[in-house]
């Protein structure tokens, strides 16, 4: 490694109010990238004078980086480190990171240096004017420009316009999140780039600013054109969410009422070509697709019912509102819930 590593730990333990941000990095094979970023970031945080906390996920690191994580966090009270026993994805690991972070405020960022930490405390200070989510905008994005920036050009809008959240930037990984809008999010699949659009379900207050972006110094990307397929089918995912979390049934129902009534009145014609007109109908393909759209517009009118009875077992067994309570406004005062 070229550069070394020297981190001054605070003095005492931070506590749960004690923490004021927590830093949440994934990390899958960024062994020559991991001591520059732990150090940047921990100086940038002690220039701000506020608590904070380092959290790492190693996500199945094979090039020492899982060494060399358990490493620093021994000797270094604001880093931890969390090791999964294998890769399971950056989603999985942006929310284990949720999960173990104590602070009022919660940064994210990627491993490999392309983010920049000098970032941070711009994102927190617009966090702190009344957002509950600052997205970080890389405006002059050092990749390739076919193979990523085109691809991700297309992506942005595309994704913007089916969650209605408009962002220039849904991929950069650097974003700051009020605590409580992460305690009302569950990640998935590869949601991880859609939490933005998950925190906008849930009512959230939602801005971007540009922020710096650096050309890969170490390694290789982990992002390829491969992940297209997994984007859109968790953007039709984040849609159905959207639309129809808490009414199922209006998507499903909506569908099979369209069908079942297509079907019955062409059974309804073909029954009067055969009763009336004595017309035979048995060799006829519109019989055929009389009975399938029935038996489909049936179906979908039992999987809406099911997916009502999911949806509220969901809301209910967890004791999860349907609503979201920014402030509540008495007289000349009022409570803000927001944090």
């Amino acid at each position: 490694m070229s550069e070394t590593l020297t981190l001054l730990p605070h003095k005492d333990n931070h506590s749960y109010t004690q923490v004021y941000l927590s830093v949440i990095v994934p990390i899958f094979n960024e062994v020559e990238s991991l001591p520059v970023l732990i150090k940047t970031i921990a100086d940038v945080l002690a220039e701000t004078q506020l608590s904070y906390e380092i959290i790492c996920i190693d996500d199945g690191s094979q090039d020492g980086s899982t060494e060399l994580l358990e490493q620093l966090a021994k000797s270094c009270h604001d880093l931890v480190a969390i090791i999964f026993r294998r890769n399971y994805g950056q989603t999985p690991a942006m929310a284990a990171g949720f999960e173990y972070a104590k602070g009022k405020i919660i940064i994210t960022l990627d491993g490999d240096l392309q983010n920049d930490p000098a970032d941070i405390p711009e994102l927190v200070a617009k966090l702190e004017e009344g957002y509950d989510l600052v997205s970080g905008w890389r405006k002059n994005r050092q990749d390739a420009r076919l193979t990523r920036l085109l691809p991700s050009k297309i992506a942005n809008w595309i994704i913007g316009r089916v969650t209605g959240v408009k962002l220039h930037d849904y991929g950069c990984s650097l974003k700051a999140y009020r605590r409580e809008v992460i305690l009302d999010m569950n990640l998935y699949g590869e949601l991880h780039r859609f939490l933005p659009a998950l925190a906008y379900i849930e009512g959230a207050k939602i801005t971007e600013i540009p922020v710096r972006h650096h050309a890969r110094r170490y390694g290789k990307s982990k992002y390829g054109l491969g992940r297209t397929f997994r984007v859109v089918m968790d953007l039709l995912t984040i849609f159905f969410l959207k639309k129809f979390l808490t009414r199922p049934m209006h998507i499903f129902g909506l569908g099979g009422l369209i069908l079942l009534m297509t079907g019955l009145l062409m059974g309804t014609y073909l029954t009067f070509l055969k009763l009336i007109l004595g017309l035979s109908i048995g060799h006829r393909p519109l019989l055929i697709l009389a009975v399938l759209l029935i038996l489909t517009g049936i179906q979908l009118l039992i999987s809406g019912l099911l997916a009502e009875l999911i949806m509220r077992t969901y809301h209910e067994s967890q004791k999860r509102p349907i609503y979201r309570v920014r402030q509540v406004v008495k007289s000349s005062t009022y409570t803000d819930i927001s944090g």
